[in-house]
């Protein structure tokens, strides 16, 4: 089994169901999108 068949298989799991509830919960906050922003600033800057 590929390792993309097995993440695919997780996901749908009820555990990797509840992951991604959790991470939808964590997006939504300000804070969260305002350190993902500085990051992807910072290594966009360091690409250069």
């Amino acid at each position: 089994m590929s390792l993309v068949q097995r993440i695919n298989m997780f996901l749908r799991s009820p555990k990797g169901q509840q992951l991604i509830a959790r991470g939808r919960r964590e997006l939504a906050k300000p804070e969260t999108q305002r350190k993902l922003r500085g990051l992807a600033a910072r290594l966009s800057n360091r690409r250069r």
